[in-house]
């Protein structure tokens, strides 16, 4: 079985900056694998340890940033056999649909896929469509909000959470799934997986130009900050309650 793990790298939120102009600064930002995407690279090496015969590749579409051989450690470190990437500099900020669309024609190119898993959306943008999307393009059986996943011979069971209960379907191959935030826990690599994945091979694939965007991003602006009032409330919860009410209407 050959499985597919989609990640995407995103700078890590804690090191963003906002400049007076409220514009995001990622001058010191460091490039991490998306949290959603490790639970996608631990669902398939845990699929791949129940199969036997299989191989998990990486598959990762983004900009410059894929190119640091730490980052490519890093995802490698964590159950992958090898490494493929598309790199473009119109990637990081991609539609859904674009990533979807250089994601499909990765996987044609690496022949023989029997499933691709992905996260449940990324960890910058979240808008949980790629998965989707990816199946659509093609063609094949698609599911999403998986948490387990299941080898069968020629299709694979997966359970999804419902509201009131867990729903069980057979899901033929080839075929695409998302999985949960708590699908598992990824592991935490040890210095033995870290040194082996030094050896393992990484391709740089060449898919052709990412399609023309159907959207144009007017602005990307932080929050707009408001210093704190630093008002404390004393008195009966009811009257205390009434006056906070009083400043919560006047905002």
């Amino acid at each position: 079985m050959r499985i597919v793990a989609c990640f995407k790298v995103s700078p890590e939120a804690q090191d963003i900056q906002a400049r007076p102009d409220r514009s995001l600064n990622l001058d010191r930002a460091v490039w991490k694998i998306g949290t959603y995407d490790l639970n996608a690279i631990e669902a398939a090496r845990q699929l791949a340890d129940q199969v036997g015969d299989a191989t998990v590749i990486g598959l990762s579409a983004g900009g410059s940033a894929l190119a640091n051989a730490k980052l490519s450690k890093d995802a490698l470190s964590r159950g992958l056999d090898e490494l493929a990437t598309v790199v473009d500099e119109a990637l990081p900020m991609a539609e859904p649909f674009q990533t979807a669309d250089i994601l499909a024609r990765a996987v044609g190119q690496l022949s023989g896929v029997d499933l691709v898993i992905l996260g449940a959306g990324s960890s910058d943008v979240y808008a949980q469509q790629v998965g989707n999307q990816l199946g659509a393009i093609l063609g094949w059986p698609t599911l999403n909000a998986v948490e387990t996943i299941a080898p069968q011979g020629d299709h694979v069971t997966v359970e999804r959470p419902l509201e009131d209960g867990v729903q069980v379907v057979e899901v033929a191959l080839p075929a695409v799934l998302s999985v949960t935030s708590g699908a598992n826990t990824p592991r935490i690599p040890g210095m033995r997986d870290v040194l082996a994945a030094g050896k393992k091979p990484t391709t740089t694939l060449e898919v052709g130009p990412v399609l023309a965007p159907t959207a144009r991003l007017v602005s990307e602006l932080a929050s707009e900050q408001v210093d704190r009032r630093h008002i404390v409330i004393e008195g009966a919860a009811a009257d205390a309650a009434a006056e906070l009410a009083t400043y919560l209407k006047a905002l």
